[in-house]
């Protein structure tokens, strides 16, 4: 039996959302953090440089965008784990994880 439309749109909120936060502290940990530990793990970091001089002047944008992207997924996971499938479920505690990774990586002073 198929699936209602609103119930598809509902499991893929938390997702979407985790996503955007991913994305988000990405973009916060580019400027500063990230290229030193890729570096030190022996990945090129080249192509850092145009994101990070783009992240560097939109910190408090990326910040805002990651905690509310990481929050808001981590809220809808917590409310839909009982509708959602196993391995979206734990593909978005994942993405949360990373996320938070990259945040963390990002706030982090020098």
């Amino acid at each position: 039996m198929a699936q209602p439309m609103g119930t598809r749109v509902q499991r893929a909120a938390s997702p979407l959302l985790t996503l955007s936060g991913i994305g988000a502290s990405f973009g916060l940990a580019a400027c500063c953090a990230l290229p030193f530990y890729l570096a030190a793990l022996g990945v090129g970091t080249a192509w850092l440089g145009d994101i990070g001089i783009y992240a560097e002047f939109h910190r408090p944008i990326f910040f805002i965008v990651a905690v509310l992207g990481l929050v808001g997924g981590a809220v809808l996971l917590w409310f839909q784990r009982k509708i959602m499938p196993r391995p979206l479920f734990w593909l978005t505690v994942f993405g949360l994880i990373l996320g938070a990774i990259f945040m963390f990586l990002g706030t982090r002073e020098g």
